[in-house]
């Protein structure tokens, strides 16, 4: 069978993402019951790191340990990629030494063509372009809390970054309405909103996007590799803040959700980040966990 790589959420079919998402909350359960199988004894996991990390690393590496894997920590100071190796380069040598491969970069191009000379599956966890892991935690957070998006609301305030285009990519797939407020000079990419069509709505109005929705959810204004524009950037998105009086114009029994690191006062209000009736943030950190062990085993059942 041919390798399967996880770049885009847009790599699976919708049906095989919402089998990973059962999958994902399957795993949870038996985590917790610690009735677990080392399916992944004798694997290995390379994980290649150009942007840091907390919930990335920490997750991909006790899941593979959880499932009886081990885990390689790779960093540009620790690699040749860090000196000038061509990608396709490393990529061929890494991938005959390991069973499977997650990378967090910046250029979404530098995975792609990781990607095309790897002989095991590759796993984007974060670009520039796109965070697909982060997606399928959250999409198993919404799951367990309310049941299938299929034909919900879900509003995006602030920066339309990785994350919402991400967001967009789920829309397409799982049939929801997406909207999403930003300023005009901070859109998502263009083409996914032209593929996304009526189920997307762009407005610049964060009380627009947030009527009627049953998930609200966010990110930080400035990115890693954005400091510089931090000043200009906290300026141009300080009505864009997500808190309790926004949420008032959502569904009544609306969640609200942080990919994490989390800038209280700025993105995000801390009364409403700590407001558990309201926000499932530290449910949705963890399901990263589990939703990429799910991810990780339908990868490496797909190419043996």
């Amino acid at each position: 069978m041919s390798i399967r790589h996880f770049l885009t959420l847009r790599d699976l079919s919708t049906a095989e993402l919402n089998s990973i998402i059962q999958s994902a909350i399957t795993m949870k359960a038996a985590h917790r019951e610690n009735t677990q199988q080392p399916i992944f004894a004798g694997k290995v996991l390379a994980m290649i790191f150009e942007k840091s990390s907390t919930r990335t690393r920490v997750s991909f590496e006790a899941g593979m340990a959880q499932l009886g894997g081990d885990s390689l920590f790779l960093s540009p100071t620790d690699t040749q990629l860090g000196r000038g190796e061509p990608i396709q380069d490393s990529a061929r040598v890494i991938s005959r030494m390991v069973d499977i491969v997650m990378i967090r970069t910046f250029g979404h191009d530098n995975i792609e063509q990781f990607a095309k000379y790897s002989a095991v599956p590759v796993i984007n966890a974060l670009t520039d372009q796109y965070h697909p892991c982060q997606l399928l935690a959250d999409i198993q957070t919404f799951v367990e809390h309310r049941g299938s998006i299929t034909g919900k609301t879900v509003a995006w305030i602030g920066d339309g970054n990785n994350m919402c285009n991400s967001w967009i990519n789920a829309a397409i797939m799982l049939n929801f309405r997406l909207n999403i407020a930003c300023p005009a000079d901070y859109q998502p990419d263009s083409t996914l909103l032209e593929e996304a069509g009526d189920s997307v709505l762009l407005t610049t109005d964060p009380v627009s996007a947030v009527t009627g929705a049953d998930l609200v959810t966010t990110d930080v204004f400035t990115s890693m590799g954005q400091e510089s524009e931090q000043d200009d950037r906290l300026s141009r998105f300080s009505r864009y803040q997500v808190n309790h009086d926004l949420m008032e114009h959502a569904e009544d029994n609306a969640l609200f959700m942080h990919c994490l690191p989390a800038h209280r006062g700025e993105e995000v209000s801390a009364e409403l980040l700590e407001d558990e009736s309201v926000s499932v943030v530290w449910d949705e950190a963890e399901n990263r966990l589990h939703a990429q062990k799910a991810l990780m085993a339908f990868l490496l059942d797909a190419s043996l």
